[in-house]
């Protein structure tokens, strides 16, 4: 989210670095006003805060960082100051382009963002405070997706665990790392412990925790039966329980936080004023819906049009021109969780809106492959959540004119 920098006669850059942050305030002239270091604490972002305040309203002192978010970013924006969140790519081509001899500091690479920030004020934009409900929604959201990222990563490590040593345990279930699974492995966490299994302990077993699947007890055993033989050995069994169950404590553990979030994600959603207009589109389900949320933003102010949602989310191409050579290319920079949530909507809306559909059909007709489709979709659907957005109101399909004229047309031929 981005609004435009206002004049200033100082401009403040800071390296941020995880224990303290070098500062460097300019002139216009580009004449050092100050150089320090502040400590990465509540005292310390205080004493930068009352330290910029001996040079005038915080609203006239822009401030730089290479980063848009977090504590040192949220107490810049809550004290007054323009914020600009500068690319880590821009800084790094300023730096060797200005700093000839490739020397590196923390002290200099404040300079060089503060020198970044002075000379390109005009063509830099302000990061936007986000409103309290999205800052809510988008810490569950992007929490649950990093313990989602956990999940898989841990859900392999088990996989390759049983692979190498009892591939009967991976094979028997459908997904390793489901509920009922995970019970399995509880009770038989080697091939010993289920060497004894039979078809009524097994049936036993499914009952008990609620095995809703299409096998049979017998199909079951089947599947476990007929993998490699695991390892029979005896000190290695023993290594082989206490590295499953560890496995599977760690899985657990993650499944029940993820159930939690997905409640709190629910309930935040619910409490957002925009919650109405992303859960109305097709297929969007409430954590889908809460992800474009919570990147999307709710500054109405903050985009000029659906194009630079578009670019933001990654969904549009980048031309690059030179010469008689011209190219569309994949957008690299953008951001990427945005860009995983619209798609992940775009994919699905297909399967329950005519229009949607239509637009991914036409995209692989015209030989795009699923995933450029797919983001050619998600570019028409911003369009339309744009205006919904800066409208306030929900969703319709029968007031948005193209799926409305496309079910009209599907009426027509049925009735002929």
């Amino acid at each position: 989210m981005v609004f435009a920098l206002p004049e200033a006669l100082l401009f403040t850059g800071i390296d941020w670095a995880a224990e303290s942050h070098a500062v460097c305030v300019l002139d216009a002239a580009g004449k050092i006003a100050a150089q320090f270091t502040i400590g990465h604490s509540a005292d310390g972002i205080a004493a930068l805060i009352r330290r910029l305040a001996r040079y005038g309203e915080a609203g006239g002192l822009p401030v730089a960082i290479e980063r848009p978010d977090g504590r040192l970013v949220d107490l810049l924006l809550e004290a007054g100051h323009p914020v600009v969140a500068v690319k880590p790519n821009a800084i790094k081509a300023w730096r060797d382009g200005e700093v000839l001899s490739g020397a590196k500091s923390d002290a200099g690479d404040a300079a060089v963002i503060a020198e970044y920030l002075r000379l390109r004020a005009h063509k830099l934009r302000i990061v936007a405070p986000y409103s309290d409900q999205t800052r809510a929604l988008r810490t569950v959201v992007r929490t649950r997706g990093d313990l989602v990222e956990m999940r898989v990563a841990a859900t392999n490590q088990l996989a390759a665990l049983l692979e190498a040593h009892w591939p009967g345990a991976v094979a028997i279930f459908a997904d390793v790392e489901s509920p009922v699974s995970l019970e399995f492995l509880t009770r038989y966490p080697t091939p010993a412990a289920a060497a004894h299994l039979g078809e009524k302990r097994m049936a036993a077993f499914c009952v008990k925790h609620g095995y809703c699947g299409r096998r049979t007890a017998a199909e079951l055993l089947a599947r476990l039966r007929s993998a490699p033989a695991g390892t029979t050995l005896e000190s290695l069994t023993e290594a082989l329980r206490d590295a499953v169950l560890a496995a599977v404590g760690v899985l657990t553990a993650l499944n029940a936080s993820v159930k939690t979030l997905d409640r709190s994600i629910a309930a935040h959603l619910g409490e957002h004023p925009d919650g109405a207009i992303f859960t109305s589109l097709p297929r969007s389900g409430q954590v889908n819906a809460a992800q474009v949320l919570a990147e999307w933003g709710d500054a109405r102010q903050a985009y000029e049009h659906p194009d630079s949602v578009a670019a933001l989310a990654g969904v549009t191409p980048v031309t690059k021109a030179s010469g008689k050579r011209r190219s569309v290319e994949f957008r690299w920079a953008c951001n990427k969780r945005f860009r995983a949530a619209v798609t992940t909507f775009a994919d699905n809306s297909r399967h329950a809106s005519p229009w949607a559909a239509k637009i991914y059909n036409n995209a692989r007709a015209s030989g795009k492959d699923h995933p450029h489709a797919v983001r050619i979709l998600a570019r028409a659907w911003i369009r339309v959540i744009w205006r919904c957005w800066l409208d306030g109101i929900p969703y319709d399909p029968a007031r948005h004119g193209a799926a409305a004229a496309l079910a009209r047309q599907a009426t027509e031929q049925i009735a002929a």
